[in-house]
């Protein structure tokens, strides 16, 4: 597939080949396209960030295909500090922020254009366009994101034009370029810190794209309940294929790896393998998101009965982590600490676990000691948009120390675990495990549950399944 591939089956090009390669191909260069909806919204963003830094110079890379297996790659997906400033999803690229003498920056985003037909490299090169698919040119690429664009091929010779300026680059995403400025480990990671801050609160254009992925996970969830019975004489892998269907029909992928996780399977948090036995009279953990072609991801967890009902057991735990995220979430709102909706989610489970007799209280001491966090495990939510788990090089001041702002999307999701071979508690509550996730955006009067179309109490989740389940 790639040029010098070893052990192809053609060594060579013909003159004659490369001639008639060359020859009949009709001008494609698009001239009806007009600049994107996020155009406007990313110029702000690039605004917001040059204000941050004036008098240096910024580069926040795209990134580089990711070997597979020998010339196979994985799927690519540019860096979300990347898309954000942009809009963009190019790969092999960069935005680079020059600074001017007034304190600002003009905006450069370099790309790889369109190959030539004047040589073989758009058939044969490592990046050919009859191989890898065409390109916008850089012209079109200028109109769609509203910036100007530049050769790719040029960047590091125009870098080394200014090698006199402060400059500042995210590290670990394009290793290539990295290596061709001058920088300091300290003073980039500021500036991937900076990236995820800009990500805190989300503006009018990205609510409108978590909403789209929030929709389409509400429809992939009600699919995955509509083949339970299929699931049933299959495994968690026909779960899984079905919500992953709804993501490509109407997304770009997944937001990230499903968690299809039935029976003991639900009390693992990252359970991803999916290809457990789904049996009536157990639990069925999905944690799964839509994420938009604009790579938005939604990131919602249900947990429902194989069976259609829950057994008392099942139905007691249900409960307590639908009352604990009913606490959590009534801590959402401005102006409250974004600490407020973990400490109230965990802190109703440490006193049902207390008065179950499964941690020694009183329930201060219990939740003062963590000792919650046996059957709790994880944090009860985390913000959320591009990167299921989004702004994670945000300030800790702004971010877990910080405080809730309108624009913010969070997931609100406490969970309890009772592993299979914990002889703490009695047997038949071993190998349950239930979580509820919500996507939730920070409003002025106080917050709107974007995932509502879901249903969350037990009784409301026994009513959907016996509607749609099949």
């Amino acid at each position: 597939m790639a040029k010098g591939r070893k052990n192809g089956l053609y060594n060579s090009v013909s003159e004659e080949l490369s001639a008639l390669m060359r020859t009949g191909w009709a001008d494609t260069e698009r001239h009806d396209l007009e600049p994107a909806e996020q155009a406007p919204y990313a110029a702000a963003r690039r605004a917001a960030l040059s204000a941050l830094f004036p008098g240096e110079r910024l580069i926040v890379p795209s990134g580089n295909l990711k070997t597979r297996s020998n010339d196979d790659t994985y799927p690519f997906r540019p860096y979300s500090g990347y898309v954000h400033l942009t809009g963009d999803q190019a790969r092999d690229g960069a935005l680079v922020l020059e600074p001017r003498s007034d304190g600002g920056h003009d905006a450069f985003c370099y790309q790889l254009p369109r190959d030539s037909r004047d040589d073989d490299e758009f058939w044969i090169g490592y990046t050919a366009e009859l191989w890898m698919g065409r390109r916008r040119s850089l012209a079109e690429a200028e109109t769609v994101l509203g910036l100007p664009c530049r050769d790719v091929r040029t960047v590091t010779e125009d870098l080394a034009a200014g090698s006199g300026v402060p400059t500042r680059i995210v590290r670990g995403v394009d290793p290539a370029l990295e290596a061709a400025v001058t920088t300091g480990e300290e003073r980039d990671a500021e500036l991937e810190g900076a990236l995820s801050d800009l990500r805190l609160v989300k503006d009018a254009w990205e609510l409108g794209e978590m909403r789209k992925a929030v929709d389409s996970t509400v429809r992939g969830f009600t699919d995955c309940v509509a083949e339970l019975s299929r699931a049933v004489a299959s495994s968690e892998r026909w779960i899984e294929g079905t919500f992953f269907r709804r993501a490509r029909l109407e997304g770009n992928h997944v937001g990230y790896g499903s968690i299809c996780a039935a029976g003991d399977h639900a009390t693992i948090m990252h359970w991803t393998d999916n290809d457990g036995p789904v049996r009536p009279g157990e639990l069925l953990l999905l944690d799964a998101g839509v994420e938009t072609h604009s790579l938005y991801t939604a990131d919602v967890t249900r947990t429902l009965p194989v069976s259609g009902t829950f057994t008392p057991v099942q139905r007691q735990v249900y409960d307590a982590v639908y009352e604990a995220q009913e606490a959590g979430m009534a801590a959402v709102k401005p102006g409250a600490p974004y600490r407020d909706f973990h400490e109230a989610s965990q802190r109703h489970l440490a006193a049902r676990l207390v008065e179950w007799g499964f941690i020694e209280g009183p329930v201060d001491r219990a939740y003062a000691l963590g000792l919650q966090r046996r059957f709790t495990m994880a944090g009860t939510g985390h913000m959320l948009g591009l990167d299921v788990h989004d702004c994670a090089r945000a300030r800790t001041e702004e971010y877990v120390d910080g405080v809730l702002a309108p624009g913010m999307v969070l997931t609100v999701e406490p969970g309890l675990y009772f592993q299979p071979d914990d002889l703490t508690v009695p047997e038949e509550w071993r190998g349950i495990g239930v979580r509820i996730e919500d996507d939730l955006v920070v409003t002025e009067e106080g917050h709107e549950n974007l995932s509502a179309g879901l249903p969350r109490s037990s009784a409301e989740v026994e009513a959907w399944m016996a509607r749609f389940a099949g």
